[in-house]
């Protein structure tokens, strides 16, 4: 049996012998002529001249085998529906809408924005622009007007494919006045814009350019579109994430290098075979569900679930249930909505038989230890922290469980993932730190491998000088992440480096920080942000949810609970990251995906503007910020 230390070695000592195996596991139309180009440093060009397609892949190739076997399950209660759709459905329904598209002028190589809620249109539209070789941009639902507007004028798309609303905790959200909003603010002008109509909110089209989704499905239903084979390098889809400068970045991603990835890391690193159910909680909006709903599912044979509602809706039982009717044998979530489901009662597990899950996958931000243990002996099976960003595609450090079964160590999210030749770097020096212990940049060496990121939309040099340039003296991928290694090799995640404070000259890691107070009793939930101080440059501050919710309302409770766990932190990390306070609040100012809004929570703590809030799940959160500050305020000058 060929242990995981053996197989990473191999996938960099034989790199092309590597990849050539792995690129084995999906369909090609025509070999490549190369596994990988880097004669330009550092755009890698994988399995250049070989030409395949992501739809193909993901449903043709399964039409032969398991054409009556669901393919996608779109489950929402917040309509409270649910439709099944197997490979053959599935093959329809995609033909219908890449045909619908083509007649709208849509062909390889073209832009398609998809401005949609979690419904299974959704899903067919980016199955359909793989199809034809045209590049699908999925901005997430319910996106402000002037953020939707940006990614339309840097993507300039031909077509928009959005719906009438979205729905959340049963509320309902109106996309198409955002969308009208958006398009007036653009300058670029898309061809056509196509409309779901769920019959949730008034819709009114505009004339000559607004058509619905169902008079074209009507128009095309029974559409054969033959697949557009192209070359591996083609790009697939770009997906946008923030920039430092306030300019989203347009992550671009290839064709075969993607499609090679996530079929190995289905078998490799999910263990995860088709004929089996894949349960990822996230959003299309974000890279975790266009590799963990949509395509890695998919190119494995497996079943998918969609799925649109909160995790404790209609009860905190929900998403179990999900696991025991459709038999889910691999779960993907976010640590912030397992600490959600660790303030229900545990009785919504228990009810239901969660045997056929083999694990439970974890990312997005890092799995504080009392939230892993809890999940962990809640479910009975293991569960695996991962490391990864919009730019890898893929997970950058986990666990392989279908190369070297291993229980992993809480607080890590594992080692680094075949392909990737991972460093920790000096930030000062530039040299590669190798002793346990030691703190540094998370770095990768060149070429990343297949899956990750080939540029930067149209802006080659943003690419080469964001990322590759940060790091003195070094020619390297920065992560943008503080890393250390202990002494039988696990890595952990300290935070972002742009998360690093400064306190009367000594540089503190927030993360660190939060994952102390975390471990004190009386605490649920912590965001630690480094505020201007004028005696110190900067101090940190830290935001409380407390498991007594007097704590956010009773002066007394706070004070008290304040107070220890400032003791807490002092015993564990000194004096020095010590918070200057600690302010109680029932909700912290998150993303719809669960990102902690933290620039927004210190530009609340400094009295400045929060900048675009497009992302804010709950505006209450970030009033309670406000009110908290206020109240420290009033209580300085009295």
């Amino acid at each position: 049996m060929t242990t995981y230390a053996d197989f990473h070695r191999r996938s960099l000592a034989d790199r092309d012998t590597f990849w050539a195996e792995q690129a084995r596991l999906i369909d090609w139309h025509s070999q490549p002529r190369q596994i990988c180009d880097w004669s330009h440093p550092p755009f890698a060009r994988w399995f250049a001249g070989g030409t395949t397609n992501l739809c193909h892949n993901a449903i043709d190739r399964h039409l032969a085998m398991r054409s009556e076997q669901p393919a996608l399950v779109a489950v929402s209660t917040e309509t409270d529906t649910e439709r099944s759709y197997t490979y053959a459905e599935m093959h329809a329904e995609v033909n219908a809408m890449a045909a619908a598209l083509q007649s709208l002028g849509v062909a390889a190589g073209d832009r398609v924005l998809i401005y949609m809620p979690m419904v299974a249109e959704a899903v067919f539209a980016m199955l359909a622009c793989a199809r034809l070789g045209a590049l699908h941009t999925v901005v997430f639902g319910g996106f402000a007007p002037a953020a939707l507007a940006t990614r339309i004028d840097d993507a300039g798309p031909k077509v928009v494919v959005s719906a009438d609303a979205g729905s959340r905790g049963k509320r309902v959200l109106a996309y198409k006045p955002l969308l009208d909003e958006a398009l007036r603010l653009s300058a670029h002008q898309p061809e056509r814009v196509v409309l779901v109509d769920r019959g949730l909110a008034d819709m009114p089209l505009v004339p000559d350019r607004d058509l619905l989704w169902r008079d074209l499905r009507a128009e095309h239903a029974g559409a054969q579109v033959p697949v557009t084979w192209v070359d591996a390098t083609h790009p697939s889809y770009t997906l946008y994430t923030s920039g430092t400068t306030g300019r989203p970045k347009g992550v671009q991603r290839d064709t075969g290098g993607y499609a090679v990835a996530l079929a190995a890391s289905m078998r490799h690193i999910f263990d995860a075979h088709g004929g089996q159910t894949f349960f990822c909680t996230s959003d299309i909006g974000w890279v975790v569900g266009h590799s963990y709903i949509v395509y890695g599912p998919l190119i494995a044979g497996m079943t998918t679930i969609l799925y649109e509602g909160l995790p404790i809706q209609p009860d905190a039982g929900v998403w179990w249930s999900l696991v025991e009717r459709h038999q889910v044998t691999q779960m993907f979530s976010a640590p912030t909505a397992i600490r959600v489901l660790r303030r229900q009662d545990p009785e919504h597990l228990r009810r239901y038989d969660i045997s056929s899950l083999k694990a439970l996958w974890l990312a997005g931000e890092p799995l504080d230890e009392p939230t892993a243990r809890w999940i962990g002996e809640a479910i009975g099976v293991p569960v695996v922290d991962n490391y990864w960003q919009t730019e890898s595609g893929w997970p950058i450090m986990t666990i392989a469980n279908g190369v070297e079964r291993s229980a992993g160590r809480i607080g890590s999210p594992g080692f680094p993932m075949y392909g990737y030749d991972l460093r920790l770097i000096d930030e000062a020096t530039g040299e590669d730190l190798n002793e346990p212990g030691r703190k540094g940049v998370i770095a990768i060496e060149g070429p990343l491998p297949p899956g990750c990121m080939q540029t930067v939309w149209r802006d080659d040099e943003r690419f080469v000088n964001t990322y590759w340039k940060s790091v003195p003296g070094r020619f390297v991928y920065s992560t943008f992440d503080w890393g250390v290694r202990d002494e039988d090799g696990y890595w952990f995640v300290l935070g972002r480096t742009d998360d690093v404070i400064n306190v009367a000259g000594h540089r503190l890691g927030t993360r660190e920080i939060e994952e102390v107070v975390a471990g004190h009793a009386g605490v649920a939930e912590v965001a630690v942000v480094g505020v201007a101080d004028a005696v110190k440059g900067q101090a940190a501050l830290a935001l409380v949810v407390a498991r007594d919710a007097q704590a956010a309302v009773d002066p007394a409770v706070a004070s008290t609970l304040e107070a220890d766990i400032l003791r807490h932190v002092d015993t564990r990390l000194g004096a020095i990251a010590r918070p200057q306070r600690v302010l109680f609040v029932s909700l912290l100012p998150k993303t719809r995906s669960g990102k902690l809004l933290r620039r927004a929570i210190q530009a609340v703590c400094e009295g400045r503007d929060t900048g675009d809030l497009s992302t804010l799940e709950d505006p209450g959160a970030l009033q309670q910020v406000r009110d908290a500050v206020a109240r420290l305020r009033a209580a300085a000058t009295a």
